[in-house]
Order: structure tokens, then sequence, then C-alpha cells
């Protein structure tokens, strides 16, 4: 069973609707600064669609639910204009099948990912996002959108560094899942941005993985070998020559599939 409320900032359910494997809900509703979507289901992968204005991905849900608080004010300048104006929204839940989940696919791309603590997955942390704004937030590198000419509001948001050289940032997939690649896009506004040359991958059975990287903006492939990690960290990341003191990351893909 796969259920969504649709809950105001009095805690008035303001739409519900559920079904035994996918549920499509349309919610003639305004949102306010404290709505929030809740999805419950019996099985903990799911592939979400939390407005029509974004794109759909899967999430983890450990505990058989997703709390998501729908962006407001500033946080929605990383999402297409007008997504959570308008008076009617859609959202979309589905069960993900179990041999779904053993293909191999970008693991990582979690769309409804959002800033601060989660109890949903894949989820995305840094310690260091520029000024502290939603256009560089970390959970942008997994929403999916590679748009990376440019910097600043949608579809050009990123992960800015604020020109700190012990910048991190780290996937957590809230379950163990097996990965043998990933890819990086790195932002390619130039001469804004600078770039890294060089940088590491740590994970979380103790292996970590260095690689180059090149002043580009199409995807940048890198090989990890197999592992079975719950959470793979970007660190140590060196800076090229550039005048410029901002590279930045716009999209991180992990390519794996879940075991089990």
């Amino acid at each position: 069973m796969v259920r969504i409320k649709v809950i105001d900032g009095t805690g008035s359910i303001r739409a519900f609707s559920e079904s035994s494997e996918e549920v499509m809900l349309c919610a003639d509703v305004e949102y306010d600064e404290e709505s929030r979507i809740v999805i419950e289901s019996d099985h903990h992968n799911l592939v979400v669609q939390m407005d029509n204005g974004m794109l759909p991905g899967e999430v983890f849900l450990p505990d058989g639910r997703m709390t998501w608080v729908v962006p407001y004010g500033e946080h929605r300048l990383a999402y297409a204009p007008g997504t959570f104006e308008v008076g009617r929204h859609t959202v979309t839940a589905r069960i993900l099948g179990k041999e779904e989940t053993k293909e191999r696919r970008n693991i990582a791309l979690n769309p409804a990912d959002l800033r601060g603590d989660t109890d949903f997955y894949p989820h995305c942390t840094a310690n260091v996002e520029t000024r502290n704004e939603s256009c560089f937030a970390a959970r942008n590198v997994i929403d999916g959108m590679r748009f990376n000419s440019f910097h600043g509001e949608w579809p050009f948001q990123s992960w800015g560094i604020g020109a700190r050289e012990d910048a991190w940032c780290r996937i957590d997939f809230g379950r163990d899942v097996e990965i043998d690649g990933m890819a990086l896009t790195l932002r390619a506004d130039f001469p804004h941005d600078a770039y890294w040359v060089f940088g590491h991958a740590v994970m979380s059975d103790g292996s970590e993985i260095s690689f180059d990287l090149e002043k580009r903006g199409d995807r940048q492939f890198i090989e990890t070998g197999r592992h079975i990690i719950s959470w793979i960290r970007l660190e140590r990341m060196i800076k090229s020559d550039d005048p410029s003191a901002f590279p930045a990351l716009t999209e991180w893909e992990v390519f794996g599939h879940d075991i089990g």
C-alpha cells in the first residue's frame, strides 16, 4: 500500500490518496510556509514525483515514511519558476519492483532531496554551501539537472564551495548498495569558474580512490571498482591554477544497484 497526504501548517490534511501500487494525487491547495507532503508505504523503494515542475526519481524509505517539507521562499530558487506556487499540484508515488532495484542505474539520483535532515534517501550533504544559498546547496548535485554553462538560479543550480579548500560533499544511500563507477559534471561557467584537476572519493567500506579531472563541461566518468557501501564522500579536491576561486559541481552520478 502507498499513501500520500498533503498537510498544511495547522496540521490539517488538505489532500489524500492511497493505492496498492501507484498513487496519483492532484491537490487543489495553496502551499504555505509549513506545508509538507507525507508518503507512507509498505515497501522501502519508491519512485516519486513531488510536483509537476520536478523530475521523478527514486527514494529509499528506511521506516516506510518520508516527510517532505515543501520548499518556500529562497529555497524555491533551485526549482523551476512557478513550481509550488500555483493552486493545483500533482504528487505521484509508485512501488519500485524487485527486478528494477537490481538494475544498474544512477542510484544517487534524487530530485526530491532536501537540505537539512531527511527521513528518506539518497541524501546529499556538505561542509559548506556558498553563502548558504539554495542555488549552491549540496542537494543540487543529485537532482538530475546537468545545465552548467552558467551559475545561480534554476536550471543552473550547483554545489558551490565558497572558495573553501577543505570542502567535502557526501551522498548517503540509507542502505547498502553495490557501486562500480561514477560521473562528475563540473560547473563550466568559464571564466567565472575555476575547476578541479584532482580529487578523492572515500567510501564507507574504508576504501578510497583518486582521480584526475579536466576543464570540460560534459560528464567525466570515473571507475571506482566494485564496492558495497552505504555512503561516499568527495574530498581533498585540488583546484586548477585559474585566477577564479570558484570551482563548483553541477551533478554527481553514482552507478550501481541495490543488493539483497
